[in-house]
């Protein structure tokens, strides 16, 4: 394991933008991290405060929705048909030639039934979208609250296609719907169109996305790499995108057939990586651990040790829990016994495993903490605040309100 620096905190990803070449990386996930965080979960009564300056909510905060120009032309539509959206503050002073552009997440649909029931929420359609969003964490304004990215460019993208931006019109109305899979076509409209209104200018522009987003990132990394100016500095960041093949607790490998039903409903195996699905199935080119073995873009990956999606719908998902023996431990790691965490500790020794090969990786850096959560990026609380994850000279996790 690498050497971690002293007082690491999530905001250790900045020192890699600036300082790429010497990755600074930590896995928070040793064994006396892991003690600190069982002794943290049950000793724990009140959560800690929030931060008032960081939370609080004004008008100043809320960006407008944008529907997405030449959509209908193009046919880069959500689900129901509907235009898609994103969410755009111009940056200013020494930012305004620098881009940051986050992807929403939301999970996807894997049938008929559930894309349909999807086209009904803001993650099919934009008629369901906010008019208007609160900008925070990664995306925040506030000098305070993002010293580093606070007067860039920004862009939310809005999520609506169900298969992380990489569906194909192809497999379109089976059994008499009207669902369009148009994912890779909204994509390349939206690239277009921030190209078009100064992404083409960017100096650096960095992609990050949060959990289905954060996939959709390291899908399209290296293609958001080659449409900017070959002079710009591009890279990526993922949080909590980092999805494992790894069987729940009756030894089912239920996300790989998860994966295999999305890809085959909305055709995503045409947005994948060709070297990888000429080797393999395609669904295994899903998962990001096959992603990054060919991404040529720098990435950064960010994710906890204990991503409580990942532990409620990949390790113990409903149906592997009839009994709901896992029902406590699942929403709340207080509540596991000795061998629930037995078996959570080795989903968090898979994912080092699986980060093995990256960690060596001298324009890769990764931040993975022991926190029970899911998408750390986007929030103040989490993001740059007095109660955000580090780590200090013992490697020691000093948890806050969500960890």
């Amino acid at each position: 394991m690498a050497n971690v620096n002293p007082n690491l905190r999530l905001r250790g990803l900045l020192l890699w933008w600036r300082k790429w070449g010497k990755m600074d990386w930590a896995i928070a996930a040793t064994g006396f991290s892991t003690i600190v965080f069982i002794l943290t979960y049950l000793s724990r009564r009140l959560p800690l405060p929030l931060d008032p300056a960081a939370t609080a909510l004004t008008t100043d905060n809320l960006v407008g929705l944008t529907l997405l120009h030449n959509a209908t032309d193009r046919g880069a539509l959500c689900l129901d048909g509907s235009l898609p959206g994103y969410h755009f503050r111009k940056g200013f002073g020494s930012g305004s030639n620098s881009w940051l552009l986050h992807i929403e997440g939301g999970g996807w649909c894997n049938t008929i039934a559930s894309c349909l029931e999807r086209k009904s929420t803001a993650l099919g359609s934009s008629k369901y979208m906010d008019h208007q969003v609160r900008f925070s964490g990664i995306l925040s304004h506030q000098s305070s609250q993002n010293p580093d990215f606070f007067n860039w460019n920004k862009v939310k993208i809005r999520y609506c296609d169900g298969a992380s931006f990489a569906g194909h019109p192809q497999h379109e109305f089976k059994n008499g719907t009207k669902l369009l899979f148009r994912g890779q076509l909204i994509w390349e409209a939206l690239l277009d169109e921030l190209l078009a209104i100064g992404l083409f200018n960017a100096k650096q522009a960095l992609l990050s996305g949060c959990s289905a987003g954060g996939l959709a990132t390291l899908i399209h990394c290296d293609d958001f790499r080659e449409r900017l100016p070959k002079d710009a500095t591009v890279k990526c960041l993922a949080d909590a995108g980092f999805f494992l093949d790894e069987k729940d607790v009756l030894g089912n490998y239920t996300m790989r057939s998860f994966y295999q039903d999305v890809i085959q409903l909305q055709g995503v195996a045409k947005s994948l990586q060709k070297n990888c699905i000429t080797r393999m199935d395609p669904y295994k080119c899903l998962f990001p651990q096959e992603i990054i073995k060919e991404t040529r873009t720098p990435i950064f990956l960010v994710n906890p040790a204990y991503d409580f999606w990942q532990i409620q719908h990949i390790v113990v998902p409903d149906a592997s829990d009839p009994q709901g023996y896992w029902k406590r431990c699942r929403m709340n790691l207080r509540y596991c016994n000795p061998s629930q965490m037995e078996i959570l500790l080795g989903f968090r020794s898979s994912l080092i495993k699986a980060l093995s090969d990256f960690q060596q990786k001298k324009e890769g850096g990764l931040f993975i903490n022991s926190c029970f959560s899911h998408c750390q990026t986007w929030m103040a609380e989490t993001w740059h605040s007095s109660t955000s994850p580090r780590i200090n000279g013992k490697v020691r996790i000093f948890y806050h309100l969500i960890c």
